[in-house]
């Protein structure tokens, strides 16, 4: 597929010799620290991330994605424009990143009333049928506090709560996916279990 103009320039600058590879480089820098600094600070506010944190996970991401940008140049086929190809790395980066920073920073923060908050909107609960739903979550939030284990619970505030990709999950757990689809399936039978016997869902047939 030939590629549009700009990413023909973009490609033949990173790959040419002295100060033309060099501006390129420059700009790509400028490029990828821009698009993550932007998807840290849309991340921030969820994941209680602020300040200099911010600006550093944004740094870090861009410098290993346009290692990572360089490194696989020769296989951009011009499928999608250069930048948006590019901007994919920042977003894996960005990602990875968060996930390790969150995790070593706060490896067993308990759930708080916060964290319950967001749940209605992670659900998606209509806000007209408020009534319905709290008496579900109070149950279901008994239920993760006492019936789920430390390991079941971590892993239920990464993906339901915090996002954190699954990719970057099992890099941190130096586990599989396979491992945490497993946890995640002992939990929501466990979960099931307490809803069913509240009257809150129809035990399966």
């Amino acid at each position: 597929m030939p590629f549009d103009e700009a990413s023909a320039q973009w490609v033949a600058e990173l790959g040419a010799e002295g100060a033309a590879r060099d501006g390129a480089h420059a700009r790509l820098h400028d490029l990828l620290l821009r698009a993550a600094r932007a998807e840290t600070n849309r991340r921030a506010a969820r994941l209680r991330l602020a300040g200099t944190e911010v600006d550093d996970l944004a740094h870090q991401a861009a410098a290993d994605a346009m290692l990572a940008v360089l490194a696989k140049l020769t296989t951009f086929r011009g499928d999608s424009r250069f930048t948006t190809w590019a901007y994919k790395f920042v977003v894996f980066e960005v990602s990875s990143k968060i996930g390790r920073h969150f995790w070593t920073r706060q490896p067993t923060l308990p759930l708080d009333e916060s964290d319950w908050e967001r749940l209605p909107e992670r659900f998606g609960f209509r806000p007209d049928r408020e009534a319905e739903w709290r008496e579900l979550l109070a149950v279901f939030r008994h239920s993760v506090e006492t019936d789920l284990t430390e390991h079941q619970r971590r892993i239920f505030r990464a993906i339901v709560l915090d996002g954190v990709p699954l990719d970057t999950l099992c890099v941190e757990l130096a586990t599989n996916r396979n491992a945490v689809y497993k946890t995640l399936f002992d939990a929501r039978r466990k979960l099931r279990t307490a809803l069913v016997a509240k009257g809150h869902l129809q035990e399966d047939r």
